[in-house]
């Protein structure tokens, strides 16, 4: 049975302080509805490319962010100077919003034009609007031209297609050749590694790409691994007999896209501290510059190690020089295999990463419930009493998938926490 992750999400008990609130705070729908305007923007619960999601999250976080502590300046900013005391917060933050989305995903104009609409709707015409979309735009167009040539593939998500290359290697399931131990192979239905070069996309908040590169995996000849290797072929099995009806729930449940996920997590964690308009926008701010920097340094890691996932590890266990591995030809996970290499687990490393910023500053014990749009039954929600809870459970889950080893699991939790760590500390903090 798999037990508990040992890595836990890094410096839960001290949170940051928030400025104290003014009388009648503006409140932050306008920043949770343009969370969600950005996930259904990139297709909802059929979009795909969870690395550019997660990159223009941070862009549209960061410009509304910028664009309000324009008009009040509650916390440091990430880039923008501009200054506009006479501007409407609200109006600022959604056409910052608007306009970082507008440019990066043009085909959804229809869509994000009647988003804008609604949100500016109860907004009475006047100069403070007029202010507030100057504003808003300004401080879209200070991020825009920051992440100009930044590494990405068309900048476009209506260019999706390219982001994905066919590996430098030849397929053995392809070839007819033999895997080399520890060394990654391709994992059926796919036949390509998706968007091999994000590792050099320019990154968010981190100084270099390798700046807290995990630590190598344990050797293939040790008990470690075989450990390990012994977990997850016994309850990441398809047909495993050892796992549990809730350890198959919650495998599915978090199966989603991890920056979908987390961003639900930071509306749950903002709706339940009641936070207001400017400390909801720089939650999002932050969770967001941590998940797209841990995509970033989790890309460069998996492609440095090149490391097998489970599925070949254990049907190739004859190769691996561990007598204490078992090969399984016919073995197959309980869920797909993505398609990138195994070490660290980015999706481990992304919960983390965001627990990390939600409980420095919101505090580790904030109960939640959420569902997921992978949970099954469709709709079934869970229930956290800690947010650290939550990104243990998350990490865990991909064990019992069949996808990843728990080494990299670990690997990519402590990966997450340091950049979730480095982020509230360096940057956007209140002004005292």
């Amino acid at each position: 049975m798999a037990g508990i992750l040992i890595a836990t999400v890094m410096g839960l008990t001290a949170s940051i302080n928030l400025p104290v609130k003014k009388e009648n705070p503006l409140s932050n729908a306008v920043v949770l509805e343009w969370n969600e305007v950005a996930f259904n923007a990139f297709g909802g619960t059929q979009y795909q490319h969870c690395l550019m999601a997660s990159r223009i999250n941070a862009m549209m976080h960061l410009a509304i962010h910028d664009a309000i502590n324009a008009v009040d300046a509650r916390y440091e900013r990430y880039s923008f100077t501009g200054k506009d005391s006479k501007a409407d917060p609200v109006t600022a933050a959604a056409f910052a919003a608007y306009k970082i989305l507008l440019h990066e995903i043009p085909g959804r104009k229809s869509f994000l034009d009647s988003a804008l609409n609604k949100s500016l709707k109860a907004i009475p015409a006047g100069t403070a609007k007029q202010k507030g979309m100057q504003l808003g735009v300004a401080a879209a167009n200070e991020i825009l031209k920051l992440r100009n040539n930044d590494g990405t593939v068309g900048e476009v998500m209506a260019k999706l297609p390219a982001a994905s290359a066919k590996p430098k290697f030849a397929s053995s399931t392809n070839t007819g050749s033999s895997v080399q131990a520890g060394v990654y192979d391709l994992v059926p239905p796919f036949d390509f590694i998706f968007a091999p070069f994000w590792e050099n996309v320019n990154l968010f908040s981190l100084q270099s790409k390798n700046q807290f590169r995990p630590a190598p995996f344990p050797s293939l000849e040790s008990k470690e691994y075989a450990k390990d290797f012994d977990e997850v072929m016994k309850v990441g099995a398809n047909n495993s007999l050892v796992r549990t009806e809730d350890q198959t729930n919650f495998t599915k449940f978090w199966y989603e896209f991890s920056e979908a996920g987390w961003n639900r997590v930071t509306r749950e964690v903002a709706k339940n501290k009641n936070l207001d308009i400017y400390e909801t926008a720089r939650l999002f701010a932050l969770v967001n510059l941590a998940l797209a920097d841990s995509y970033i340094a989790g890309w460069d890691a998996k492609m440095y190690y090149n490391f097998w996932r489970p599925y070949t590890a254990i049907r190739n266990a004859a190769t691996d020089g561990n007598p204490a591995t078992s090969e399984n030809k016919n073995w197959e996970p309980a869920e797909p295999t993505p398609p990138v290499q195994d070490y660290p687990s980015t999706h481990s490393a992304l919960g983390n990463a965001a627990a990390t910023v939600l409980a420095k500053i919101a505090g580790d014990e904030t109960p939640f419930t959420m569902t997921s749009f992978t949970a099954q039954p469709a709709g079934t929600s869970r229930s956290f009493k800690k947010i650290s809870e939550a990104a243990n459970e998350n990490a865990e889950s991909r064990i019992l998938a069949g996808i990843h080893f728990r080494f990299s699991c670990k690997a990519g939790q402590e990966l997450g926490n340091n950049i979730g760590n480095w982020v509230v500390d360096k940057y956007l903090k209140p002004i005292k």
